[in-house]
């Protein structure tokens, strides 16, 4: 469903950030579940390089972005978001109980268990590969984060998803587990790799990622390239 200015549902992105960035930014979360739902959106574009205005603060209390609304519901945080999208739909959630309960389990591990380690050394990667402190931490952080990936490419083996099924726990992981494309980690678990291939092959995820690109208009900061 395309991004229409006239939608009741609004949700934040950034209109700007730098190139390692793109694909990475968690608005496409939800941009990839309302997709899959077939329900139309509009978006508000803030700039990553500039400060947030105190009434985005009480939107969202970190400044980030995606923030989600709909009428009378104001939400924040992409977990707390999809998990409100996938309630409506079983195309997203089971409803089967224990089928259910088991999505959205790993729903929390993707975020909990694996996420923060996979980010972590994504971090030091890009940000501090050069301060000594960052050379001293780069290879324990490796590691731990291929521990996840190892946790996650065992329960998966030759399954197609992490359950019987694909959900939005599913569309969760598959981004998380990109944390780490950039440095070649993935490619050491051919079936983490076809995992996500898996999933962003669906046209669902190639309609979010086409719409978070061409929101991707706003002026460079100075002295940064476009």
């Amino acid at each position: 469903m395309p991004v229409s200015k006239d939608a009741d549902i609004e949700i934040t992105g950034f209109g700007w950030v730098p190139d390692f960035v793109k694909g990475q930014v968690r608005d496409l979360r939800v941009r990839w579940a309302l997709e899959e739902l077939g329900m139309s959106y509009r978006t508000r574009l803030l700039h990553a390089a500039e400060p947030r205005s105190e009434d985005y603060y009480r939107e969202q209390p970190f400044g980030q972005v995606p923030t989600y609304r709909d009428g009378d519901v104001q939400l924040f945080e992409s977990g707390s978001i999809l998990l409100y999208l996938a309630e409506k739909d079983e195309r997203l959630l089971p409803r089967d109980p224990a089928a259910k309960a088991r999505a959205i389990t790993w729903m929390f591990a993707a975020l909990n268990s694996v996420e923060p380690a996979l980010l972590n050394y994504g971090l030091i990667k890009l940000f501090y590969g050069n301060e000594e402190w960052g050379k001293l931490r780069e290879a324990g952080a490796r590691e731990f984060a291929e521990l996840k990936l190892k946790r996650v490419s065992d329960w998966l083996g030759d399954s197609e998803w992490l359950e019987d099924r694909f959900t939005v726990a599913d569309m969760l992981m598959s981004l998380v587990l990109g944390i780490v494309e950039p440095f070649g980690m993935i490619d050491d678990f051919p079936n983490l790799r076809a995992y996500i291939d898996r999933a962003t092959a669906r046209p669902a995820f190639k309609a979010a990622f086409k719409a978070q690109m061409a929101d991707y208009t706003l002026p460079a900061p100075e002295g940064m390239p476009a």
